[in-house]
């Protein structure tokens, strides 16, 4: 069961607390009338599982640092708006998520939202399990290019970002390359592009290559994510960014000539 049908379902006290609890908290107090969810009463006797708090955790942080980066340089677009509402429907989020999800967007927007607090629960939450975090900044810098350029602001934002999650700064650098490399030609993947995608260089051996695609692999594979603790509606995404690695590692196999 996952944690949002827990939540509604009324199966379970909410208690995940802390930043991230409170606006979730107040996402679903403006969406839901009283009695349809328990998620108001912070029952001390019951919570969720350790898998559907880091989910919880996890969606709560999302959206609201995607409100935050959208509002980093001062002002908010349409495109960055389409963008958050993209990746809503991307998710195949039902009715009721969406509207707690740009809620919570709403609430990263807002100057007195606390970005250190709810970087630290979320580091603590998912237990520092960096492929969540890979997910999840790998989604963050997809937000910062809704307008089509990476600003001094948002680059600075995603750095800080990634410092508080304890994530390598020269990862990221890679996982923006990565993004560059398939952004607008997906379907148009050069050799070039491949090896950025995958993060290798060109002097590696064959056996090399496929030691790098299969980390890769394993870094992104929806079910282990899932187990990890990212939010099942989140698997598309997870799925569509395994097909690019597998993809890109096709590619230069058939460039090789690997079998």
């Amino acid at each position: 069961m996952s944690w949002w049908t827990t939540v509604l379902g009324g199966a379970f006290g909410f208690m995940l607390g802390g930043p991230l609890g409170a606006m979730l908290g107040a996402a679903f107090a403006g969406n839901f009338s009283k009695g349809k969810s328990s998620f108001g009463g912070f029952d001390k006797d019951h919570h969720l599982g350790d898998q559907q708090r880091v989910q919880a955790a996890f969606f709560s942080s999302l959206f609201s640092v995607m409100g935050y980066i959208a509002k980093v340089d001062g002002k908010v677009s349409k495109e960055e708006i389409l963008l958050a509402q993209q990746v809503m429907q991307h998710m195949q989020l039902a009715d009721d998520m969406q509207k707690v999800a740009k809620e919570l967007f709403n609430q990263g927007k807002h100057k007195d939202f606390n970005l250190d607090e709810v970087l630290e629960q979320f580091r603590v939450e998912s237990h520092r399990r960096t492929h969540l975090v890979r997910m999840f900044l790998e989604i963050q810098i997809q937000a910062t290019y809704a307008d089509g350029i990476l600003d001094d602001q948002e680059y600075d934002a995603l750095r800080y970002i990634a410092q508080k999650l304890h994530f390598p700064l020269h990862e990221l650098e890679n996982l923006i390359q990565q993004f560059n490399a398939t952004r607008g030609h997906a379907s148009q993947l050069t050799v070039d592009d491949a090896y950025v995608v995958l993060g290798a260089d060109k002097n590696l051996t064959d056996k090399e290559l496929k030691r790098v695609y299969r980390r890769l692999l394993a870094q992104h594979h929806p079910d282990k994510l899932v187990a990890k603790g990212l939010p099942e509606e989140m698997m598309k995404i997870a799925k569509e960014k395994t097909q690019g690695i597998i993809s890109a590692y096709e590619l230069i196999k058939k460039q090789r000539g690997m079998h």
